[in-house]
């Protein structure tokens, strides 16, 4: 190696090193804003007089935006860059974050709550913008540390009602919105696209259309409705199950339920590195027979302690999983629909997380027991198991070391 060439690859490798920190941390940013609401939800109800079900709808007006808002997100990131779509999305994150701030009515909630959704959807921007910066052996683990940035959601959980008790409810509002701002700068001034980076010429509509008949796409999707819609519906629902089932206090149970997030966090990287050594087949299968040997076990409502490491252990594979999932789509989907791809399959899993909650309930509700909604999220766990290891086969004949796209989008179909 020349000493030119030295140089280069390290002034690449640094760039690697700028990118992957800076989308991390706005992508952790943007989710604090993005889960603002629901720390506060309990404290709009009782200052708004809002019904449960009012409540409800204020928690999920941002995540069904966000969601949806990454199908747009992520096509547009394929034609403009991540740098310049994820300063401008933080930017205009602002402007809800404050709104919410001073917002005194349920209308002005719900109003700065549909705006507040776009930066849920900035996963979206990080995915392709991150992707593009390192070669396929490398897209998993990078990917997983990408993905830790959810762990905004944490944050906003403990820090948001935090602060509004300590300094009063606007407080968190003004320190997201000052976060959000440093973000947006940040990229602005140390933000760069990666190397020799293509951007899609196609029209929008053609571009989701398109990502959309990607067969591996589809898969992926389902895939990730499993994985991040489990870890999303088990962190929002798992206090009321320890509360109902254990006898636990709103602290204990709220504890634990974090618990349960920041090892699902934190295992996500973990999959993205054993998928780019072992494939992302493999590691995400795994994940999922582990998945449905805990539901099992946890179904029958097991003492404390067995209960407890049932949970963890279904945390660490839904991450593990989460992880495996965009292994998989980084290599197998073309470096100029990753975004698009991105968008569907992230839009897919964040409204999986709504279904499992909804189905718990209303089994709760009409037989007292949550032992035939767990045993229904083992049995679909383990139908995809079957699939993922029997019909999935994104992984090159190289092994999982070699890009699985080699050819125009419609081979995958």
């Amino acid at each position: 190696m020349t000493a030119d060439t030295a140089t280069v690859q390290h002034r690449r490798e640094g760039g690697r090193a700028v990118a992957l920190t800076l989308a991390t941390a706005g992508f952790a940013v943007n989710f604090w804003a993005w889960a603002l609401l629901s720390p506060l939800s309990s404290t709009y109800k009782e200052l708004l007089g809002l019904t449960p079900f009012e409540a409800s709808v204020l928690v999920a007006v941002p995540v069904i935006v966000g969601s949806l808002g990454r199908i747009v997100l992520g096509a547009l990131t394929d034609r403009y860059g991540g740098r310049l779509m994820f300063a401008v999305t933080s930017m205009l994150g602002v402007v809800p974050v404050v709104l919410l701030a001073f917002a005194g009515s349920y209308p002005a909630l719900l109003a700065g709550g549909l705006v507040l959704g776009l930066t849920g959807a900035t996963f979206a921007i990080g995915v392709p913008f991150v992707n593009a910066w390192f070669p396929p052996e490398r897209r998993g683990l990078a990917l997983g540390i990408f993905g830790m940035g959810n762990i905004g959601t944490a944050i906003s959980g403990f820090a948001t009602p935090w602060l509004a008790d300590r300094f009063g409810r606007p407080v968190p509002f003004f320190v997201v919105a000052v976060a959000l701002v440093v973000v947006g700068l940040a990229f602005l001034a140390f933000g760069r696209e990666a190397p020799g980076t293509r951007r899609a010429t196609e029209p929008f509509l053609s571009r989701f259309l398109a990502a959309g008949r990607l067969r591996v796409t589809r898969e992926l999707a389902a895939m990730y409705a499993l994985t991040f819609g489990g870890f999303v519906a088990f962190g929002a629902y798992l206090p009321l199950y320890l509360k109902a089932v254990y006898g636990l206090s709103t602290a204990d149970a709220a504890a634990r339920a974090a618990g349960f997030v920041v090892l699902a966090t934190l295992a996500r990287p973990v999959g993205g590195w054993l998928a780019d050594r072992f494939g992302g087949r493999i590691v995400l299968s795994g994940a999922l027979a582990v998945a449905v040997v805990c539901a099992v076990a946890v179904s029958f409502a097991p003492p404390m302690p067995p209960a407890t490491a049932g949970f963890l252990a279904m945390a660490a594979a839904l991450g593990l999983g989460n992880g495996a999932v965009f292994a998989l789509l980084g290599r197998a989907v073309p470096a100029t629909a990753v975004g698009s791809a991105t968008g569907v399959v992230g839009a897919v899993g964040g409204l999986g997380g709504f279904l499992p909650p909804i189905v718990m309930g209303l089994i709760y509700q009409a037989t007292g027991s949550y032992a035939i909604g767990l045993m229904l999220l083992a049995a679909v766990a383990a139908a995809a198991l079957v699939y993922c290891w029997f019909v999935l086969r994104p992984d090159g004949p190289g092994g999982p070391g070699v890009p699985e796209w080699s050819g125009p989008a419609h081979d995958l179909v």
